[in-house]
């Protein structure tokens, strides 16, 4: 799977990459509740995509975050990655890592990059609202 490919492809034809908006834009709901320490998770209840934002989500988080669930939304249409941490065995740390590429793809396209090639690239990454040490956040 191209992740790169999928993220370019959404972001020509909605014409952003903001993932608020592409989420509106595919038609899955936003619900902020409170989750504890988890920052998101995305599930599907009757055929429709949900994502659920931890209410108590940093302001500096919520792109990210929502781009994350957004990845899981669009490239693991079929996999409820809660239950599988919570019922099973199964390993879903490459289903993370490409929920997180997914974000960082789409918050920090090629196309921004070389508009601001005399930006520091982990500056950019920042403004972008992509957090340093992806691996501590409790996404699912």
């Amino acid at each position: 799977m191209d992740i790169k490919k999928v993220v370019n492809k959404i972001i020509k034809k909605y014409g952003t990459n903001d993932p608020l908006t592409l989420a509106a834009e595919l038609g899955i709901t936003i619900i902020y509740q409170r989750l504890g320490e988890t920052l998101g998770f995305c599930l599907t209840y009757k055929r429709q995509k949900i994502i659920v934002i931890n209410d108590n989500c940093p302001s500096e988080l919520l792109n990210f975050t929502v781009a994350h669930e957004l990845g899981h939304a669009i490239l693991h249409k079929r996999i409820n990655t809660p239950f599988l941490k919570k019922h099973t065995l199964v390993s879903i740390d490459k289903i993370e890592r490409q929920a997180n590429t997914f974000a960082v793809e789409l918050l920090l396209p090629d196309s921004l990059l070389k508009e601001n090639e005399d930006i520091n690239f982990y500056c950019l990454a920042q403004c972008a609202g992509i957090p340093n040490g992806l691996e501590h956040l409790k996404l699912t």
